[in-house]
């Protein structure tokens, strides 16, 4: 049978979860599903497994505001954010809500039936099911879950040892002992590097095209941890985070308006750590500050690796792999047992479904945003999206607070359908939802991203005190969003005509 839904969530990770409990919290009367491809809850933290997988903010930040973070550590690793995530939706019963095993591959709107059909594939069994209903909450990231990001390296299939992808490490690589050559230079790859290197691999590279600005964070929070002893925990964990958020949106600002001495802060902090001798080149990037994501270490464990000797930074161009590693152009051999290639995220949205309305298809590029939250024409729909300059979970959180005062409000005026409109008139800005990184993967993925507006609320703000003040305080109603009511015909159940 098909099922019918007033909210239909896809994704059970971070957002996913999030956006459930909110809908629980603030919209208990509504039905709610989940849908989930995997067979586990966690998105992006059941996936990944390789070795030191963990945020790259602080939970205090990353964690839900409703279940705030209540432990000491500042960066929690992978099973432990997993675990967050899944306490967090036992606690407020949405686990049970959750449909494993099914990938969306279509979600189709009807006008005439004000209601979405979405199509899934249950991997397991090859069999087709079909859901109904009246609003669709997309919650899969922008990523692909099948692969990662991965260029032809010239020479690759002459190597005899083995070659790794984080995003499908295997659960039982014994590296311990073994000579790594780790490919990139991002969020991922500091992360794997120094925890190899602890885990017991004999020697680590890292090998990059060039640097990125990478700094360290104590994994401790001292100052909660004194003020535990006074004070209530809720009060302290809530300090805490307030006083994160305020630092990262200060160190954010601070290198858009003076990156130059931004770019010396973050440069002569890596160079205290490794000493005088060192050679800087390895962490001088090329651009300034903020232009791609910043890369947090905890306690300096990756620089500690690298005074220690067991690690080292190679910064140089691929030649061709060998059977025994990788040849620079630079005339340097790297000896390899384990190749790991670090080199990023493929972006893809909807979890690669098509999405359609009335018949035509909607690809995201081809529409601007409203409030980062709605999609241009499209009716009954929402796409969280966390920050690329801050901990993703803030934008999550207050998007789908957004959703439920926009529902809660929709029942109160009568409505069924909200669909954004933008003015013929409005001037698409060069940048897309993730607005003016220059990373790799938001460049390749330039044409298939929303895009944004010249102004608001279609352009982007990438700001956790505007957004607030706009999602949550701002009227709902404005002149860009076309409000109609329930369609019911002749004898019909009206509930069931809105569902």
């Amino acid at each position: 049978m098909t099922q019918h839904y007033d909210v239909l969530i896809i994704g059970a990770g971070l957002s996913g979860i999030g956006a459930a409990c909110h809908l629980a919290r603030e919209c208990p009367t509504k039905k709610v599903g989940i849908l989930e491809r995997r067979n586990a809850i966690g998105g992006t933290w059941d996936l990944f497994r390789y070795p030191g997988i963990r945020s790259d903010t602080d939970m205090f930040c990353f964690g839900f505001e409703f279940r705030p973070w209540q432990q000491l550590k500042v960066m929690g690793d992978g099973p432990v954010i997993r675990q967050y995530i899944a306490d967090t939706a036992r606690e407020y019963g949405v686990d049970k809500k959750i449909e494993f095993g099914l990938k969306m591959t279509h979600a189709e709107w009807s006008s005439s039936e004000q209601r979405w059909t979405v199509r899934t594939l249950h991997e397991a069994s090859g069999e087709t099911r079909v859901f109904h209903t009246r609003v669709l909450l997309g919650a899969t990231g922008y990523y692909n879950y099948d692969q990662g990001y991965l260029p032809s390296f010239p020479g690759e299939d002459r190597f005899k040892g083995q070659r790794i992808h984080p995003q499908h490490w295997p659960e039982e690589l014994d590296y311990r002992g073994k000579k790594v050559v780790v490919i990139g230079s991002g969020a991922t790859a500091v992360t794997l590097v120094p925890s190899m290197a602890i885990g017991g691999a004999g020697h680590v590279t890292m090998l990059q095209r060039s640097p990125s600005y990478i700094f360290s964070i104590p994994n401790w929070d001292k100052l909660s941890e004194v003020l535990k002893k006074v004070l209530p925990a809720r009060w302290v964990f809530g300090l805490a985070r307030k006083r994160n958020i305020l630092i990262q949106r200060a160190l954010y600002l601070a290198s858009m308006r003076w990156p130059q001495a931004m770019r010396k802060f973050l440069i002569n902090g890596v160079k205290k750590q490794l000493g005088d001798g060192y050679d800087m080149s390895h962490f001088t990037p090329r651009y300034m500050p903020w232009e791609e994501r910043l890369c947090a270490v905890p306690d300096a464990d990756l620089f500690a690796e690298i005074r220690k000797g067991r690690v080292d930074v190679v910064t140089d161009h691929i030649e061709t792999f060998t059977e025994t590693g990788i040849q620079l152009k630079s005339g340097k051999h790297l000896d390899a047992d384990i190749i790991v290639t670090a080199t990023g995220l493929q972006v893809q949205l909807f979890g690669g479904a098509e999405v359609s309305v009335d018949g035509h298809v909607a690809p995201p590029s081809s529409v601007m945003t409203y409030k980062a939250v709605l999609l241009q024409n499209v009716p009954n729909m929402a796409f969280i999206v966390g920050y690329t300059n801050a901990p993703w979970t803030l934008k999550a959180d207050i998007a789908c607070k957004y959703v439920c005062r926009l529902l809660n409000h929709m029942d109160r005026k009568g409505y069924a359908v909200v669909t954004p409109r933008a003015p013929d008139d409005m001037v698409e800005a060069d940048q897309t939802i993730l607005g003016s990184l220059s990373s790799g993967y938001v460049r390749r993925a330039a044409d298939q991203l929303p895009r944004q507006g010249g102004d608001l609320p279609w352009r982007v703000l990438h700001h956790y005190g505007r957004d607030k003040r706009m999602l949550l305080d701002g009227p709902i109603e404005d002149e860009f969003l076309e409000f109609s009511p329930a369609q019911v015909s002749a004898g019909a159940d009206p509930l069931k005509a809105a569902a």
